[in-house]
């Protein structure tokens, strides 16, 4: 009896058919997650890049806005901070299409402009290029809870929120 079992296990190492199935089932489910976790991120970049693009235009068109300009003018007063906002999220002043992040709306951006204003000299020391005895900032802000795919939520991974701002120098025409 013994002799018997010895034979089979003897004849069970040298046996190679199956192997590839055992290292297979061994290797398949760690390359399954570390693809998903490369994709979640990736995703995850993408739409970071997506919201600081739109926060970049949004700074841009604030710092070049003048709502005096069309109040002199006799037209409709604009919101330049609004139309900011809706430029960050839609790209486009009128705040129609979808978002360039599913999920993300103008109540997620603050756009300020021209409340922070610093000296370009200070003790002497030339801190700013400018004309004007002061630059002012225009600063758009956001925030982007993002949701995700769903594998950091396997992980044990709280929900994210993205942040991002850009900041311009105001220089209204």
């Amino acid at each position: 009896m013994v002799r018997l079992i010895a034979r089979h296990l003897r004849r069970f190492r040298r046996d190679q058919r199956g192997a590839v199935l055992v290292e297979m089932t061994l290797v398949a489910p760690l390359m399954l997650i570390l693809s998903a976790g490369v994709f979640e991120f990736g995703n995850l970049i993408h739409d970071k890049l997506l919201m600081e693009a739109g926060l970049d235009d949004g700074a841009r068109f604030a710092a070049r806005c003048n709502s005096q300009l069309y109040t002199d003018a006799g037209l409709t007063a604009i919101n330049c901070a609004n139309i900011a906002a809706n430029i960050a999220v839609f790209g486009n002043p009128a705040g129609t299409g979808s978002a360039r992040v599913a999920g993300w709306s103008t109540a997620n951006v603050t756009v300020t402009i021209g409340t922070n204003c610093q000296d370009v000299v200070v003790a002497g020391v030339t801190l700013y290029r400018s004309v004007t005895p002061q630059v002012c900032i225009v600063r758009a802000a956001g925030t982007y809870p993002y949701s995700g795919v769903g594998m950091l939520s396997l992980i044990g991974v709280a929900p994210i929120t993205l942040s991002g701002l850009h900041e311009e120098r105001l220089i209204r025409f």
